[in-house]
């Protein structure tokens, strides 16, 4: 148990380790679903189809879902594609490769599953037994059938315990003749997704590979400024029921205890010092925030108006944090002064 914890919180520090790790564990997953999953064919011709081409394609959809669910930047992409613009535009170069970067992952999960799926051959034995032409494997010295009595016969291929039709047609021959047709397809199907993986992940950024750096730097900004911003609230609200808190025991203890009983301090040692060193940066803490109106306009101004992407020395002195004037924060996002243009004319000598 100790080691699953120790493996999972190094996952966690750096997340796109985690998110592979995800990735990897449900692609396991889906293999061993799939092994003890209980295959049972309808065999019926009016169902076989569905049955077998549903457990083709159902499941890969449900681990392609279950792949955005499990990822933690869908929420980030979310966020930023329905923010207001603000003082930062949107880059809709950034928002495609972060969606291309989760569905990457999804995919695994799917392709593992369709892969295990196609090489085993059961669900595509039981979708086209019906269907397959068979005639190889019929016995010619039995009476000719109807084309609907053999259909009826290949349907229950598929099931050996219900099949009576041993004297037609070779059960065992025509389930190898379409399993390895499934074996083929599996193979197709891998050979097209490791080409097509490799011309997304090596041939297309040496195309592109200044704008790839650039989608890759801001795609990583947008998810670490989230993650600050989150801890910065945080340990703003930490602070703020802390400093909260003591200010009403201090306040309740005034009313309750007279001021002639209180212990008086005879004089400032270590200890104190410590306290006060702690209320100190328990203020600190507070960033000047110290109302729930300016709080609640401060969170309501970052959705509305992001900061524009550009350090200044203004800036610098806001990151001080000396004073915050939310009113005016407000104005800014909701009012854009006018640039004024000035024209001037150049005459020549000549």
């Amino acid at each position: 148990m100790d080691k699953f914890r120790i493996m999972v919180q190094f996952l966690q520090a750096n997340q796109e380790s985690f998110m592979n790790g995800i990735c990897g564990i449900m692609a396991l997953a889906s293999a061993q679903m799939y092994s003890s999953f209980e295959f049972t064919c309808p065999c019926l011709p009016d169902y076989n189809y569905a049955y077998g081409i549903g457990i083709l394609i159902v499941p890969p959809i449900w681990f392609f879902l279950l792949g955005y669910v499990l990822n933690n930047n869908i929420s980030v992409l979310t966020e930023e594609w329905k923010r207001p613009v603000g003082k930062r535009r949107k880059d809709p170069a950034v928002l495609r490769y972060m969606f291309s970067s989760m569905t990457q992952r999804a995919l695994i999960a799917p392709v593992v599953w369709v892969a295990v799926t196609l090489m085993d051959g059961k669900s595509f034995l039981c979708a086209f037994s019906a269907t397959a032409d068979l005639s190889e494997f019929l016995n010619e010295s039995y009476p000719i059938l109807s084309k609907k009595e053999l259909v009826k016969f290949q349907a229950r291929i598929p099931c050996e315990d219900v099949f009576d039709g041993h004297e037609i047609i070779s059960i065992d021959a025509a389930t190898r003749y379409i399993r390895c047709f499934s074996q083929a397809c599996g193979w197709s199907f891998l050979m097209v997704i490791t080409i097509v993986a490799f011309l997304i992940r090596a041939i297309r950024p040496c195309f592109t590979q200044a704008a790839f750096l650039k989608t890759k730097y801001w795609s990583h900004y947008i998810d670490i400024e989230r993650k600050l911003f989150d801890e910065t609230c945080k340990e703003h609200a930490k602070g703020f029921a802390k400093v909260c808190i003591q200010q009403y025991f201090e306040s309740v203890s005034g009313e309750i205890v007279p001021q002639s009983q209180l212990p008086t301090k005879k004089g400032k040692g270590k200890k104190d010092d410590d306290d006060g060193e702690k209320q100190k940066s328990d203020e600190e803490k507070l960033l000047g925030i110290r109302k729930e109106e300016d709080m609640n306009k401060v969170l309501w101004n970052w959705h509305l108006c992001k900061p524009a992407l550009m350090l200044t020395k203004r800036a610098e002195d806001m990151n001080g944090h000396a004073h915050l004037d939310t009113l005016s924060l407000s104005k800014e996002c909701n009012h854009h002064t006018p640039v004024k243009t000035t024209a001037v004319a150049y005459y020549s000598k000549v």
